[in-house]
């Protein structure tokens, strides 16, 4: 008799979805569910198995589209951030007397990262929620700004680096190896730089598993990978290169970067003749390491975060304002710290169960629900190649402002002390012919076209219809902005 009906798995990292595999030998009719890239990532927790006979029992669901399992009950996936394919689970249980509604968030990562795009807020407000259960992972804690985060540890390498310093980043097979190495291919202080990058074990076939799921990952990412690879690269510098046998013997003779298993004995890199090395560990991730090497290292800590921080948590539990909060997914120590947080308890049921402990959560239909606090929102910065991709919360787009501001999808910034000002520039601006500042005005593009606004088509003559656009495309279609009403 299966324990359950059927299993919905929220992403692929080993610590949620290891013992499907188990569960589905014991159990082989139990229906197994996921999204599409996590059923596509999910073999990369059994290496030793056959990945072909793996992915057969994870049946992918589609995104944001309601599946009805059982009579009432349905589930719908929402993208949360974190790795590729990870996902929200919306549970809708409808009877005679009222619908129920609980969200599972999974891990769940608020910020963008180098390729997976963060939770989207404005698809999960408005949910009347009864139930949230969600991870606590770093609790209370507050970190700097994702691109902070990335800026201290490239620096700690860069230093390292001008310092003859080799160094290794043990990182698991999926997400935090992926991250650092476009990490390094793409920040200022290693581009161009005449330097090795070797990427060892799980973590290179984690890389190619992502190299299969390319039209899943962030368009900035496509975009990226349109005009060199994603990974493997020993034409660009830094050069990225799959550490094979036949390299160990040279490898850290000169100052390079290695990225390798998390499990990996580092002695084996760690030898006479090379070195010195800088071993870079994550935080919040159990990395066991053997101190003696023959080589001399050095041992420290970084933090880049895959988890939203204490204020991104009560940010998602505000906008979403269910009855019942259930925090998992994190010492006990840090869940105690949330749950013991004054702006929780004043305006929801909090729950922080034991192990085997039964929770009752009585809905009540005349349960107030609490005023949603104000929020700042800030916006996110990308930065790949020679591309840089602000993204703004949509609540910005919704001010009556926003039309004038964003009318030709084009802007001019300027610096004011350490701040960077933007503001849009108007079809008369661009009309200026006697102005030499903006050089598209006499060129026939998508910039210039009058049909074109926010970088958005809004001709329905043009095969570009209601699709963003480059500024630099063109179509058939095309109208300047001079050209009659």
């Amino acid at each position: 008799m299966p324990p359950a009906d059927f299993v919905l798995i929220s992403h692929a990292h080993p610590d949620h979805a290891r013992g499907l595999l188990a569960l589905h030998k014991a159990f082989p009719k139990l229906p197994i569910y996921g999204s599409e890239v996590t059923s596509k990532l999910l073999p990369l927790n059994w290496l030793d198995q056959d990945p072909e006979k793996i992915s057969e029992f994870c049946h992918a669901l589609p995104l944001r589209s309601p599946v009805e399992f059982q009579d009432g009950l349905v589930a719908e996936l929402f993208p949360s951030g974190h790795l590729p394919g990870a996902v929200a689970i919306l549970l809708t249980y409808t009877t005679k007397q009222r619908t129920y509604k609980l969200l599972y968030t999974g891990d769940f990562f608020l910020s963008n990262s180098r390729l997976v795009e963060g939770l989207r807020l404005e698809e999960l407000r408005g949910l009347d929620l009864d139930v949230l259960i969600i991870e606590g992972s770093y609790g209370t804690s507050r970190h700097p700004h994702r691109r902070n985060q990335e800026n201290q540890l490239a620096e700690r390498i860069n230093r390292a680096i001008a310092d003859h310093c080799s160094v290794i980043l043990p990182t698991p097979a999926l997400g935090l190896g992926q991250e650092l190495l476009m990490l390094l291919r793409s920040h200022h202080h290693f581009t161009g730089r005449d330097i090795d990058i070797w990427v060892d074990g799980a973590v290179a076939t984690g890389c190619d598993a992502y190299l299969e799921l390319l039209p899943h990952l962030p368009p900035s990412v496509q975009n990226f990978a349109r005009h060199q690879p994603l990974f493997w690269d020993e034409r660009v510098r830094p050069r990225v290169r799959r550490l094979q046998a036949e390299h160990r013997p040279t490898v850290g003779k000169s100052p390079c970067i290695v990225l390798t298993d998390s499990t990996d004995d580092l002695g084996k890199h760690c030898q006479l003749d090379t070195g010195p090395w800088l071993i870079l560990l994550p935080e919040k991730i159990d990395i066991k390491v053997n101190k003696e090497y023959l080589a001399p290292t050095t041992v420290e800590s970084y933090l880049l975060a895959q988890h939203s921080d204490g204020p991104g948590t009560t940010q998602l539990i505000h906008n979403l304002r269910p009855q019942h909060v259930i925090f998992v997914h994190g010492s006990p120590a840090y869940l105690a710290d949330l749950t013991s947080l004054e702006e929780l308890q004043n305006r929801y049921h909090v729950h922080s169960p034991a192990a085997d402990i039964l929770v009752e959560l009585p809905i009540g239909d005349t349960f107030l629900q609490p005023a949603a606090p104000e929020t700042n929102y800030e916006g996110e910065l990308t930065e790949l190649g020679t591309v840089i991709t602000i993204t703004l919360a949509d609540v910005i787009t919704t001010d009556p402002r926003w039309r004038q501001f964003a009318d030709t999808g084009l802007i001019e910034a300027r610096w004011q002390g350490e701040e960077l000002v933007l503001r849009g520039l108007s079809q008369r601006e661009l009309l200026n012919q006697n102005s030499d500042r903006y050089t598209w005005t006499d060129v026939d593009c998508c910039g210039t076209c009058r049909h074109q606004r926010g970088q958005r088509c809004w001709n329905p003559a043009s095969p570009l219809y209601n699709f963003k656009v480059t500024l630099e495309g063109y179509c058939p279609a095309f109208e300047g902005l001079n050209d009659s009403q």
